[in-house]
């Protein structure tokens, strides 16, 4: 059980829930105006990473035969045959339910969303077969992280959530649009939808950079809805030109760092903006 419980670590890449985790406490920080307390804090963290942990399996689950096709995914553990299929649904109906039982602790209302994040998850995997939004549902998956800090402490919608989640939203479609285009051919001789697969390279890198281009704006905006203060906005210019650093890295006939771009930049700007609402609320 140890051995298997960290391969399906590696397999879901559990470190890639910096992304998701310090937005949760975004929203979370920002609707208590300071520390939730540590009830709060501790279901929030259980439920982001239950339900990354639930999507990511389903995803590889459901791309079992695209992986074992494409030369990158070679190395995954399903497709090595590391973790069975079976071993695979058990940690991933395990993971749906915790995260389901971390919602009941919070509030009526986030359980009765719950169901409605898990399906979001799922149906993500499903989309890159029949449309290039599937970036955008991805984002939207991601976006819920915020909102449901948000919702964590205070059970109702605000405007500084949702400009949140929408901020993030963009933020993942557009840096997951990137990623995607790294499997621009085996994706178009597969029958698989992405911007790059669907429009090429060079369109996708462009409408990849008008996503980052409404990720600044909402933002800037969820900081205003949330009444922030000065270290909150400094901190945004900072993560406006990240971005544009980010787009510089990666060009249509080089796409050698866009793992650098992927993960290394965009999970420092998911820290930076948590750390930059912690300090504009203690000081």
């Amino acid at each position: 059980m140890p051995n298997q419980l960290a391969v399906f670590a590696r397999m879901i890449k559990i470190e890639h829930s910096v992304f998701a985790l310090p937005f949760a406490y975004t929203g979370m920080f920002w609707a208590a105006d300071g520390w939730p307390g540590a009830k709060a804090f501790l279901l929030v963290t259980v439920a982001m990473v239950a339900v990354r942990s639930f999507a990511m399996a389903f995803n590889r689950l459901a791309d079992l035969e695209i992986d074992r096709k494409n030369p990158r995914t070679q190395s995954r553990p399903l497709v090595t045959g590391e973790m069975s299929v079976r071993a695979a649904w058990i940690y991933t109906i395990m993971a749906a339910l915790v995260f389901v039982l971390a919602c009941w602790g919070m509030n009526p209302l986030v359980l009765k969303l719950s169901p409605v994040a898990l399906a979001v998850a799922a149906f993500y995997s499903l989309t890159k077969r029949f449309t290039w939004l599937c970036h955008f549902v991805l984002g939207a998956t991601l976006g819920f992280a915020p909102l449901g800090g948000w919702l964590a402490v205070v059970p109702e919608f605000t405007p500084a959530a949702v400009l949140l989640a929408l901020g993030v939203t963009f933020w993942v479609a557009g840096f997951d649009i990137l990623y995607a285009c790294q499997d621009e051919e085996f994706d178009r001789e597969q029958g698989l939808r992405s911007i790059p697969a669907d429009f090429g390279v060079p369109t996708a890198l462009t409408l990849s950079s008008f996503c980052h281009v409404n990720t600044a704006v909402f933002f800037l905006v969820a900081g205003w809805a949330a009444q922030a203060g000065a270290i909150y906005f400094g901190a945004m210019a900072l993560i406006g030109l990240t971005l544009v650093l980010e787009h510089k890295l990666i060009k249509p006939d080089d796409l050698s760092k866009v793992n650098l771009a992927f993960f290394t930049l965009n999970g420092g700007i998911a820290v930076a903006v948590f750390g930059a609402v912690l300090l504009d609320l203690w000081l």
